[in-house]
């Protein structure tokens, strides 16, 4: 994108007046948390967007500011305290960190008496520029507003993986969440490149199983770790077994010992930009199509408190597809809302 372009996209988007404070975050290797080319790429294209936009302050009578912390080296782990108060001051923020930042983040947007809009953008890349950047966010709005009505009126879904495995997940007393691309408005808070909606499942918490029972989530959720086929057994909503005798299984079984909020299964997504594509980013490829997570589901308007949230993609190019994801309503009606691993574009007009 030319720098013309981005101006139009950032107006658009995010729309900084006057008199406001835009503070841009980045995250820092240390220690044992190792720097890498593309979030060396990362840190240059935010100084690159911060350029832009303290020239845009410079016309305009906003202030700029770019801020960096210790990376958490965990996905939406709580950044430091000292960042999050520097945020709940500003204006703007947007976080183009290596690490998500989301869950320090939507809780200052979501605050009584908030000042503050967010964007988060882990792992940004430049290449987003000629793809899920270039986006018409206003058919972006529309079809995850469409697809929040779609979700909000079901019971559950019904999951079918290219690995022949079934996952369902109980979709009952939660409401989902549209991610439009708009961050003009105090208290919004935005994935960036925007486009999907999602919603947390049901969780059976204590203060819900009493009217809605124990989850019905469950089935087998497969996840391709570089090569390595690893299947969750799931069941009331958690991760309860791990097939697979490979080293990374092993890890993942340390990994959810640590924590066992972490087997929570946290997130059913649906991404809705015509212009993203699969490149491996989880950024991106969530905007694609399918995606699940596990971990924290409080952001998402769920109940399980963790320290970490990480989505796997399964759209069409992915290493596993999610070949079909079929929506139950309590008439008993179906809508295939995702067919052949790609997103049903014509349910949403």
């Amino acid at each position: 994108m030319k720098n013309e372009e981005k101006i139009k996209m950032f107006k658009d988007v995010f729309a900084p007046k006057s008199g406001e404070k835009v503070l841009i975050l980045i995250d820092i290797p240390h220690d044992n948390i190792i720097d890498n080319k593309r979030w060396k790429k990362l840190r240059k294209m935010a100084k690159e967007w911060y350029l832009i936009f303290k020239k845009m302050g410079a016309k305009t009578g906003f202030s700029v500011s770019i801020l960096e912390y210790k990376a958490t080296g965990l996905e939406n782990s709580s950044i430091p305290n000292e960042i999050v108060k520097v945020a709940s001051k500003s204006n703007l923020v947007i976080a183009m960190t290596e690490y998500s930042a989301s869950a320090s983040l939507l809780p200052i947007c979501t605050s009584k008496n908030t000042i503050t809009c967010c964007a988060s953008m882990p792992q940004v890349e430049k290449s987003m520029e000629k793809t899920a950047f270039k986006a018409d966010y206003q058919k972006v709005k529309k079809y995850a507003v469409a697809i929040k009505k779609i979700l909000d009126d079901s019971l559950g879904a019904e999951i079918i993986f290219s690995t022949g495995d079934s996952l369902y997940i109980d979709l009952r007393n939660r409401i989902s969440e549209a991610e439009t691309g708009d961050c003009t408005q105090t208290g919004q808070f935005i994935n960036f490149p925007a486009g999907e909606t999602c919603i947390a499942p049901y969780e059976a918490a204590s203060d819900e199983i009493d009217e809605f029972g124990a989850s019905k989530t469950e089935g087998i959720w497969p996840v391709i770790y570089n090569k390595e086929l690893v299947k969750y057994i799931i069941k009331n909503n958690r991760i309860t077994e791990i097939i697979s005798n490979g080293k990374k299984a092993k890890e993942m079984r340390t990994f959810f010992k640590e924590n066992d909020t972490r087997m929570n299964v946290a997130e059913l997504g649906i991404g809705c930009n015509p212009k993203a594509v699969i490149t491996g980013n989880v950024l991106e490829d969530e905007k694609v199509g399918l995606h699940i997570a596990y971990g924290m589901s409080t952001h998402l308007g769920g109940k399980v408190k963790s320290d970490m949230h990480q989505d796997v993609c399964y759209s069409k190019d992915c290493p596993i597809e999610g070949e079909s994801v079929v929506l139950i309503y309590k008439d008993g009606t179906k809508i295939e809302i995702i067919q052949n691993a790609m997103l049903q574009y014509e349910l949403l007009k």
